[in-house]
């Protein structure tokens, strides 16, 4: 469990610039996830069911501004700051155990 903030900037202006915290670096990834099915909702809001797959989400991401992340590291007692592609990497992987289940 590694405390975890992510900083969103969805387009140029910084005004748009938000955070979140979460309890560890999967329910950050999860957030993540969630961020993007809420873009869909939102364009596609007479859907019934929103599905998609990870290159869709992976554009998402490069379309932002600026996505990162810093998760705390107990070892040292700092946050260490993470990029898209180190986040786009982990989002993978969680998402490829979570289909292995």
């Amino acid at each position: 469990m590694s405390h975890t903030i992510l900083l969103v900037q969805p387009n140029q202006r910084p005004e748009t610039r938000t955070y979140s915290d979460y309890e560890s670096l999967n329910e950050c990834l999860e957030g993540i996830c969630k961020i993007f099915e809420e873009h869909l909702k939102r364009l596609h809001p007479h859907d019934p069911s929103i599905t998609y797959d990870i290159s869709q989400l992976f554009e998402f991401i490069d379309q932002l501004t600026d996505l990162s992340c810093l998760v705390f590291q107990k070892s040292t007692g700092i946050y260490t700051p993470h990029n898209k592609d180190w986040l786009k990497e982990k989002i993978y992987h969680m998402l490829r155990k979570q289909a292995g289940k």
